[in-house]
C-alpha cells in the first residue's frame, strides 16, 4: 500500500501560535535577545541602567522616521531625503533662535518644515508621476545644500533651556521623553497600519496599485499622505536631535537615510512593497540600537559601524528570500 503524500498546510490555515512562532518578527526577537546577552558579556558597563537608557538614544529618533518610512515602502515608494529634511528643519529652527523665537515656535517651525518638505516630495511623485527614488535623491541634495548655504562651516547655538527637554529630558527615572514618544508613535502607527482602512489601502497599493485604483482607492492621495507623514516624522526627529545636541550644523544626521531604510527592511518590510509590519520595525530598532551601542562600548571606530550597517542592509534583503525558501522546502517535506 502506497503512503498518501502529506500536503502542506497553507499559512492562513495554521494556528495563530504556529504562525507567530514561525514569523520573521519572532526570529528577529531571538536575534535581539542574543545580541543583548553577548553585549552583557563583552562589556562590564552594558547592564548599567543609565547606559541602557542612553542606548535608546541610538535608535529612537531614527525609528520615529522608520515608522512612516515603513508605510511608504509598503506602498511601493521610498524617501531618501529624510536625513536632509532633518538638516533643513534644524537649520530653520536655529535661524529662528537667532531672532528670539521661543520653544513653542521652534517646535512649530520644525514640524512645519518637515511637512513642507514631505509635501514637496509628494507633489513631485504623485502629481508629476516622477519615480520616488529619483525625486528624493534630488531633494536629498537640495535640502542639505540649502543648509550648507545658510550655515557654511558655522553652527547655530543658544537654544532655550526648556527646549532641551525634548532630547535630554526624562519622564520617569531612566525613561527618557524620547523613548516615551517612540513608544506612543509605535502604538499609533500599529493601529494606523493594521487596524484601519487606510492601512489596508496601503497594503493594497503596494501589492497592486492599478487594482487598488480600480477598486476605488485614491492611490495618489494615499501616497501623498504617506510622504507628508514621512516629512512630519523627520521634523519630529529634527526637534529631538537638535534638542539633544543643543546645536545645529549642516552635517547633522548625515547617513541616517541608510540606517532608517536598513531598520525598515530588517523589520521585515518588503523593499519592493506589499508586506511588512510595525512590530517588526520596533524590534529592528532595538536590534540596531543594541548593535551600535555594543560596538560603541567596545570603542569600535565609526567607519566599522558603517560597514556593519551596510552589511546588515545587504543581509536583510537576502535573508527573507532564504527564509521563505527554507519554509517552502520545510512545508514540502
Amino acid at each position: 500500500m502506497t503512503e498518501t503524500p502529506r500536503s502542506s498546510i497553507p499559512d492562513r490555515l495554521r494556528s495563530p501560535l504556529d504562525r507567530r512562532l514561525k514569523s520573521w518578527e519572532t526570529l528577529l526577537l531571538a536575534v535581539a535577545i542574543a545580541i543583548f546577552v553577548v553585549n552583557s558579556f563583552t562589556s562590564p558597563y552594558f547592564l548599567n541602567v543609565w547606559n541602557l537608557s542612553d542606548m535608546t538614544f541610538n535608535f529612537t529618533e531614527k525609528a520615529m522616521i522608520a515608522f512612516a518610512m515603513a508605510l511608504l515602502i509598503i506602498a511601493g515608494e521610498i524617501d531618501l531625503s529624510v536625513a536632509s529634511i532633518i538638516a533643513l528643519a534644524s537649520t530653520a529652527m536655529g535661524a529662528a533662535v537667532q531672532v528670539g523665537v521661543g520653544t513653542p515656535g521652534l517646535v512649530l517651525i520644525g514640524l512645519g518644515v518637515g511637512l513642507l518638505c514631505g509635501a514637496f516630495n509628494g507633489v513631485l511623485v504623485t502629481r508629476m508621476g516622477l519615480p520616488s527614488i529619483v525625486v528624493t535623491i534630488g531633494t536629498m541634495s537640495l535640502f542639505r545644500g540649502i543648509s550648507y548655504i545658510v550655515l557654511g562651516d558655522q553652527a547655530y547655538r543658544g537654544y532655550p533651556s526648556d527646549f532641551a527637554f525634548f532630547g535630554q529630558g526624562y519622564v520617569f527615572w531612566v525613561i527618557s521623553f524620547e523613548f516615551v514618544l517612540f513608544a506612543c508613535l509605535a502604538i499609533i502607527y500599529y493601529v494606523l497600519l493594521h487596524k484601519t482602512n487606510f492601512g489596508r489601502a496601503v497594503y493594497a497599493i503596494g501589492n497592486n496599485p492599478v487594482g487598488a485604483e480600480f477598486s476605488g482607492i485614491r492611490v495618489a492621495r494615499v501616497k501623498f499622505i504617506l510622504f507628508l507623514l514621512t516629512g512630519l516624522m523627520s521634523g519630529v526627529a529634527a526637534i529631538c536631535l537638535t534638542s539633544r545636541l543643543a546645536s545645529t550644523r549642516p552635517s547633522i544626521a548625515v547617513g541616517w537615510e541608510l540606517e532608517i531604510v536598513t531598520m525598515v527592511v530588517l523589520g521585515g518590510v518588503n523593499i519592493l512593497g506589499g508586506s511588512g509590519s510595525t512590530p517588526g520595525v520596533v524590534i529592528a530598532a532595538f536590534v540596531m540600537g543594541l548593535v551600535t551601542f555594543g560596538l560603541g562600548l567596545l570603542n569600535v571606530p565609526g567607519i566599522v559601524m558603517s560597514i556593519v550597517i551596510g552589511a546588515l542592509l545587504i543581509g536583510v534583503i537576502a535573508l527573507p528570500r532564504l527564509w521563505q525558501t527554507w519554509r517552502l522546502q520545510a512545508a514540502k517535506r
